[in-house]
C-alpha cells in the first residue's frame, strides 16, 4: 500500500511539474519578434531582418521618434532619416506617429496607424520621453496587439530600452542617473532591464549594482551596431559587436564560464554574433 501511494505521489509530481512548465509565462513574447538595438550606425543586416519580420517590401511600418524630443521633431518638421531609409530598402508603407500627450496617445484617431503596422520602430533619444508619452495607454495596448498578430516592434538605444520591463537610465534630469524617476519600460520582454552603447560610452559596469538591488532582473547590455532578435524565450545575437549578460547567479563566480570560453569567471558574460540564449533558462542555448 505505502509503495502503491508512493507512485500515485511521484506521478502527481511529475504531471504537475510538466504542467507548471508548461504554463510558465514567458520572458519574450509569446507571438512575434523584437529586434532591440544597442545604439550607433544601425548595420544592413539588422534593418533586414527587421524588414523581413514586417513582412518584407508589403510590409506597413511606423516610426516613433518621440525619444528625440518635441522640439527636435518640430525643428526637423516631421522629417525621419528611418522613414526615407526603409522607403529606399522598398518598404511600401511607412507613416510617422508622434506625441508628447498620452491623451492624444489614449485616442482611436492616434492609434489607427498602429492597428494596420506590421512593425514599429521606436528611434533613439531619452527613454523617459517615450514612457511619459505612451506607457499604459491605447497605444500601449497597440503596440502588444501587433505583437500578438506576429508583427515586429524594433528600436535602438532609448528605442531599446523602452522595451524591457524595468527602465534602466531612465531618469529624465540624466541618463548618467541609472535608476531615476522612471522605471517601468513597455515591457515588450519581462523581467529585463536593458541598455545599450556600452562600450564607447564604457557602460559595461553600469548595470551590475541594479541587478544586484533587483536580483529578479535579468540585465542585457548591447553594444553598438548590435542586436538581439527575441522570439518567445530565445534570443539571437546579430550585427557588428556584442551583447553582455548580467545574472545574480554568476555574480560571486561560482558558476563555470558561463559564456561557454575559456576566461576568468566575473559578473558578466558577453556574447558574440550567431549566439543564441535562453532567457527563461538563462544559459546559452547551444
Amino acid at each position: 500500500m505505502k509503495q502503491l501511494l508512493l507512485l500515485i505521489s511521484l506521478s502527481f509530481l511529475t504531471i504537475f511539474s510538466t504542467f507548471s512548465q508548461q504554463n510558465t509565462p514567458s520572458i519574450g513574447p509569446e507571438n512575434g519578434s523584437l529586434v532591440i538595438v544597442g545604439g550607433g550606425k544601425v548595420p544592413a543586416e539588422v534593418w533586414a531582418k527587421f524588414i523581413e519580420l514586417a513582412g518584407g517590401e508589403g510590409a506597413n511600418i511606423v516610426v516613433i521618434p518621440t525619444a528625440m524630443g518635441d522640439s527636435s521633431i518640430k525643428a526637423s518638421h516631421g522629417f525621419s532619416s528611418e522613414k526615407e531609409l526603409l522607403e529606399k530598402f522598398g518598404v511600401a508603407k511607412v507613416t510617422v506617429l508622434h506625441t508628447v500627450d498620452p491623451k492624444e496617445a489614449n485616442t482611436e484617431a492616434f492609434i489607427a496607424p498602429l492597428k494596420k503596422a506590421t512593425g514599429v520602430w521606436f528611434v533613439g533619444g531619452r527613454q523617459w520621453r517615450l514612457a511619459d508619452s505612451y506607457l499604459n495607454t491605447l497605444a500601449h495596448k497597440e503596440f502588444k496587439n501587433l505583437l500578438n498578430r506576429n508583427g515586429v516592434i524594433g528600436g535602438t538605444s532609448a528605442g531599446a530600452t523602452i522595451q524591457g520591463s524595468f527602465l534602466f537610465r531612465g531618469d529624465a534630469k540624466s541618463n548618467t542617473i541609472l535608476e531615476g524617476d522612471h522605471l517601468e519600460g513597455l515591457d515588450f520582454i519581462h523581467q529585463v532591464a536593458i541598455d545599450q552603447h556600452i562600450l564607447p560610452r564604457n557602460r559595461q559596469f553600469d548595470l551590475i549594482q541594479t541587478i544586484k538591488k533587483h536580483p529578479n532582473l535579468l540585465g542585457i547590455g548591447i553594444d553598438e551596431s548590435t542586436a538581439i532578435v527575441v522570439k518567445k524565450d530565445q534570443f539571437e545575437v546579430i550585427g557588428n559587436s556584442v551583447v553582455a549578460i548580467y545574472d545574480v547567479a554568476n555574480f560571486e563566480g561560482k558558476a563555470t564560464n558561463p559564456s561557454g570560453e575559456s576566461g576568468n569567471n566575473g559578473p558578466f558574460f558577453f556574447l558574440s554574433k550567431g549566439q543564441k540564449f535562453n532567457l527563461k533558462d538563462r544559459k546559452i542555448s547551444k
